[in-house]
């Protein structure tokens, strides 16, 4: 994909994550992997259900903008940054508030790996962040342990990330971490959840290596 087509997608997916209420009013922020030395970014302090694709930033790794624009790029991009240069295989990061999940992030807990095969398929472990002030490498200090081993995070009483090697992945990512949290939650109140067999979940959890071991051949 060109710049062009990034940062249409990129609006799209603040428009879709909006309405699905994974993000409100300013909240929210995403990135692309653009080459070896460019990022496309959401803009700061923009309602991202109205943001457009003239509305991205596109910055270097050490985060100055390349080109001359009137907008500022996110505050969070230090936490993109740091994702991007640690995890070469990860083109795109979609940071929200979705709401069950970050109830979860609240609580000090994060969300059970053996419940639901999407999950284990689709997202992988999910990880709970220590808390990182929001918009400062703190944030990004906190993160940079959980990367090897993570695609999706909960950041402690705040939020959650998702990678992906296309922001499309990251995307669905953060969709289904959502969706995931909903249903365990409803679950809970019906009654006590009830976990895959340890055998079900290796099955789950070798399928998704082997994805992975596909698309990096």
């Amino acid at each position: 994909m060109n710049r062009s087509a990034v940062a249409r997608r990129m609006a799209l997916c603040c428009r879709q994550l909006a309405a699905q209420g994974l993000i409100a009013g300013r909240d929210g922020n995403l990135s692309v992997r653009l080459g070896p030395e460019r990022v496309l970014v959401t803009p700061s302090g923009f309602i991202k259900s109205l943001v457009t694709p003239a509305d991205m930033v596109e910055v270097d790794f050490s985060g100055k903008p390349r080109r001359r624009s009137s907008r500022k790029p996110t505050s969070e991009l230090e936490l993109h940054l740091r994702i991007l240069r640690h995890r070469p295989d990860v083109h795109a990061v979609v940071h929200a508030h979705p709401p069950a999940a970050t109830g979860f992030a609240v609580a000090g807990e994060t969300i059970p790996g053996n419940l639901l095969p999407e999950l284990i398929f689709v997202v992988g472990p999910v990880a709970l962040v220590p808390y990182g002030m929001s918009g400062t490498p703190e944030l990004g200090d906190q993160v940079v342990p959980y990367l090897d081993t993570h695609d999706a995070l909960l950041l402690a009483n705040h939020g959650a990330v998702t990678m992906g090697g296309t922001l499309d992945e990251a995307w669905i990512r953060m969709e289904s971490l959502e969706h995931a949290a909903r249903i365990i939650t409803a679950a809970r109140a019906v009654g006590q959840p009830q976990p895959l067999t340890a055998t079900a979940v290796e099955r789950l959890e070798a399928l998704r290596a082997q994805v992975r071991r596909e698309k990096d051949a």
